[in-house]
């Protein structure tokens, strides 16, 4: 049985590749998540979530598979 709430491997492996397709997949995996650690004192907070989504992309760009 296959998990629908990880990343498919072929994304993982474009996203090495730097392939922006494949960046917006991850973002797009993770935008709810994001969405709600971007809630501050009970208010959604536009720059938090700006925060939190770069943090994500320099993770995604500094990821390698090889060890």
């Amino acid at each position: 049985m296959r998990n629908e709430k990880m990343i498919p491997f072929e994304v993982i492996e474009k996203v090495v590749a730097k392939e922006p397709e494949a960046v917006n997949a991850v973002l797009h995996h993770y935008r709810g998540y994001i969405k709600y650690r971007s809630i501050f004192q009970g208010h959604f907070n536009a720059d938090i979530q700006d925060k939190l989504e770069a943090q994500l992309i320099k993770a995604i760009l500094q990821f390698c598979l090889d060890r």
